[in-house]
C-alpha cells in the first residue's frame, strides 16, 4: 500500500521490507486506501422484499436502518455487547452490528416492526407494555426480538431459558425481573392458557403507515 504525504501529494513513501511505512520528522501522511464498491444488497425484510445499494463493506444495521428504513433498529455500542440492534435472521437472532450486510443478502429478516401484525400489537410487545418491562425504551427492540425468537422455539420457557435468551441484551432501568415476566406472560398467550389483553384487538393508528400507490 502507498500513503501520500499530506500538503505533499506529489510525493508517496513505500513500504519498507517490513510492509511498514514510517513517516519522517515532522511528515503527516494519509492512507490511500480506495473505497469500498457499491453492491445490490437485497432481502425479505419484515416480509416484504426490499432491494438497496449498499457498499460492500456495510454491516447489516447500516442497512437496515439507512437503506430499509427500520429504525426500531437501535444503535447502541456498535460492539456487540449491549443487543440494542437485535434482529432475526432466517429465525435465529443475531446482532446486527457485528453481521455484514451481504453475508445475509438474501435471507428473511425480522425487526421489531415486522413483530406486529398490521396496527396490532403482538403479546410480546403488549405484555412488556403491561408488565413493565420497557421503561426508557432504548433496549426494548432487542429484547423484544430475542424474547419472539425464543417463543417461536419454545412457547414453555423456564425463568433459567428466558435468562439465558436476553443474556447478551443490556438494561439499565428496569432490572430485568419485569423483563422475564413480560415474557412469561406473553409465553402464557403462545400457549393458549390465557387471552390477549383487550387492547391488543383492538386497532391502534398504524406506526408505519404507507401512502397511496401511485
Amino acid at each position: 500500500m502507498q500513503h501520500q504525504i499530506r500538503g505533499n501529494p506529489d510525493r508517496v513513501r513505500r513500504p519498507n521490507k517490513a510492509g511498514l511505512v514510517l513517516p519522517l520528522v515532522g511528515e503527516d501522511f494519509v492512507p490511500m486506501i480506495p473505497a469500498a464498491p457499491s453492491q445490490i444488497w437485497w432481502g425479505e425484510v419484515n416480509g416484504q422484499t426490499q432491494e438497496v445499494i449498499a457498499k460492500s463493506n456495510s454491516i447489516l444495521l447500516d442497512v437496515l436502518r439507512d437503506k430499509a428504513g427500520c429504525l426500531g433498529v437501535k444503535r447502541g455500542c456498535d460492539m456487540g455487547t449491549c443487543g440494542c440492534c437485535t434482529v432475526m435472521i432466517d429465525g435465529v437472532p443475531r446482532l446486527s452490528c457485528l453481521t455484514m450486510a451481504h453475508e445475509v443478502s438474501g435471507s428473511k429478516i425480522t425487526t421489531v416492526e415486522g413483530l406486529s401484525e398490521g396496527s396490532h400489537l403482538a403479546p410480546i410487545q403488549q405484555c412488556f407494555a403491561d408488565y413493565g418491562g420497557s421503561q426508557c425504551g432504548f433496549c426494548t427492540p432487542g429484547f423484544l426480538v430475542a424474547s419472539q425468537a425464543l417463543l417461536d422455539k419454545n412457547p414453555n420457557p423456564t425463568d433459567k431459558e428466558i435468562a439465558c435468551a436476553i443474556e447478551g441484551n443490556l438494561c439499565r432501568c428496569t432490572g430485568y425481573q419485569q423483563i422475564i415476566q413480560s415474557i412469561q406472560a406473553a409465553a402464557a398467550i403462545h400457549r393458549g392458557e390465557i387471552a390477549a389483553v383487550a387492547c391488543n384487538n383492538k386497532a391502534h393508528s398504524d406506526p408505519h403507515p404507507r401512502g397511496p400507490e401511485i
